[in-house]
């Protein structure tokens, strides 16, 4: 059996789902291959902040795009997926992370942006339950969490009723391009179109090396936590300088926490978290809140992600092969940013530009031998 489109997307996290969606807004014949189910592994299993704070400055007019799109989700999607912009408040834990800090807020404002700072004394009076531990804080208002279950689904359904054929548990076997068109065999059906989105998460680069663009990427498994429901008093969505520990209170009351990385086997695939990281986890937010010692964590969980040695997205156009182009290794800070890079998937697809500048995600830099480490890598 073949199927033709006029654009296949491999993956359907919140980035191959959004890029769906936009395109088929826009009038594309789309079909969707997820060789899971929609949002399974990282758009569905990370923390679910929503947050500009702290990015690398190549990713922060991807961030801006992207926010500006999760400030319509209702409108978009029929949901808000929980999104609540209840603040990103990253934190430090010493001079030399205040100063960092402010640093990251000197350069953010050429963006535009206007993360507030917060002393020693203020942040004592305004975050009581902050441990000793805590000398200072930023705070972006206009950041804030959503809820990582929901996103894709919300994507998925209204890229369906737009026209998009999404297919879940459709693993991709066969790929390969004739010149004109690709070809994907999934289930028994070969789907065909000249245009490929690789949108595959950490098998993004698979996908990649089968056209001659092979990646250093590697299997990420952020290690996450909840706690049972506890009296609210945590507003924002709350990081620290290093990003070794992140938590968030939902309405409910669960802190939802997270630090240190699981284990999996990419090949079934199957994942779990490390008991080890899960203890490291809760003795780090303890030292941020030292409530939290009495807390009972009910679950753990984790998933897998793609991890690029810089940090920083594969985005762009392949380099050897016409009408493909690249979505993939977000190394664990993609949720926020997936809407967006759906928006600019699909101006690449139907417009042959976009106004957001993808030269620092070139998948071409991993074959460049000069390229050092970048100082801005371990500020996210």
């Amino acid at each position: 059996m073949i199927c033709d489109a006029d654009v296949l997307i491999i993956g359907g996290g919140g980035a191959g789902c959004s890029a769906a969606l936009h395109l088929a807004q826009r009038g594309a014949d789309v079909v969707l291959l997820e060789r899971g189910l929609i949002g399974g592994q990282a758009t569905g299993v990370n923390h679910g902040g929503v947050r500009q704070q702290g990015r690398h400055p190549a990713e922060l007019p991807l961030a801006i795009k992207s926010r500006a799109i999760w400030g319509r989700m209702r409108e978009l999607t029929g949901t808000d997926a929980e999104f609540d912009p209840c603040g990103h408040l990253k934190l430090a834990r010493s001079e030399v992370e205040e100063a960092e800090l402010l640093r990251w807020n000197q350069m953010a404002a050429q963006y535009g942006l206007r993360p507030r700072m917060i002393g020693r004394n203020a942040i004592r009076a305004d975050h009581p339950y902050f441990g000793a531990q805590v000398v200072a804080g930023s705070l972006l208002e206009e950041d804030g969490s959503a809820n990582p279950r929901l996103l894709a689904p919300a994507l998925a359904r209204t890229a369906r009723a737009a026209g998009a054929s999404l297919l879940e548990h459709h693993a991709v076997g066969e790929i390969a391009h004739d010149g004109a068109r690709f070809t994907a065999t999934a289930n028994g059906t070969s789907f065909r179109a000249p245009i490929l989105l690789n949108c595959a998460g950490f098998w993004g680069g698979e996908v990649a090396k089968r056209f001659g663009e092979p990646v250093p990427v590697e299997p990420l498994h952020p290690n996450m936590l909840v706690t049972e429901p506890l009296p609210f008093f945590c507003q924002h969505n709350v990081g620290v300088v290093g990003g070794d520990v992140y938590l968030r209170q939902i309405a409910r009351g669960n802190v939802i926490f997270g630090g240190g990385r699981g284990e999996g086997d990419v090949s079934v695939p199957v994942t779990r978290p490390r008991p080890d990281a899960a203890f490291a986890a809760m003795t780090r937010a303890i030292a941020l809140i030292p409530r939290l010692a009495e807390a009972m964590v009910i679950r753990s969980w984790t998933g897998i992600d793609g991890q690029m040695p810089d940090v920083l997205p594969v985005l762009g156009p392949s380099r050897t092969t016409k009408g493909l182009i690249h979505a993939f290794g977000f190394s664990g800070h993609g949720f926020m940013l997936g809407p967006g890079v759906g928006a600019v998937l699909a101006e690449l697809v139907l417009d042959g530009k976009t106004d957001v500048k993808l030269e620092a995600f070139d998948i071409a830099r991993f074959a460049r031998q000069d390229a050092g480490d970048d100082v801005w890598k371990t500020r996210l």
